[in-house]
């Protein structure tokens, strides 16, 4: 791994159907985290940087997401940052020790749906979704417009160097269309 890589990104399939729906969906996810630090980590910690990506199914993500967030449903990914936010842990982490920034869980059932009816490639929506939960991990959130803007303009810039075409392409226009 180079200098300026992630020294870490941990990817484990707890369920077996993503074998089945992306032929290799450690290199997807990796492909994501990388992008994703490489465009807005700060250089200096960019090596130290852990994430674990789980690659679960929809019952493990609902379980995760009524015990940690209470909503009873499955989502298609959930991001746990370890960190407050990573400026702050610039402040008091040694420059030699790994920065763990957190972990990722997608559901497998959930994102296949998602893509079949958005009509999206399977490999696009997940990369789109590893994004998403990196920038997450990475204190980025969407809780107000001008945040979902700048978050979603991140996501676009970061997946359009992956070769992904705009995820919120038709989304953009409805919003633009409201008064």
């Amino acid at each position: 791994m180079d200098s300026d890589g992630p020294s870490s990104i941990h990817v484990e399939i707890e369920a077996s159907v993503w074998r089945r729906l992306l032929a290799d969906p450690e290199r997807v996810c990796r492909k994501a985290v990388e992008a994703t630090l490489e465009r807005v980590a700060p250089p200096a910690w960019r090596a130290r940087a852990e994430v674990g990506v789980l690659l679960a199914d929809d019952a493990a993500v609902r379980a995760l997401n009524a015990a940690h967030r209470g909503h009873d449903r499955s989502t298609n990914v959930l991001s746990f940052p370890t960190l407050g936010t990573p400026d702050a842990a610039l402040s008091s982490e040694p420059g030699d020790r790994p920065l763990l920034l957190g972990d990722l869980v997608l559901a497998a059932e959930t994102i296949r749906a998602e893509a079949k009816a958005q009509g999206k490639p399977l490999p696009d929506h997940v990369l789109h979704l590893v994004v998403h939960g990196t920038l997450h991990l990475l204190g980025h959130d969407h809780e107000d417009d001008a945040q979902a803007v700048a978050m979603e303009e991140l996501e676009r810039s970061i997946l359009a160097g992956l070769g992904v075409p705009d995820p919120y392409a038709e989304a953009t226009g409805a919003r633009e269309a409201l008064p």
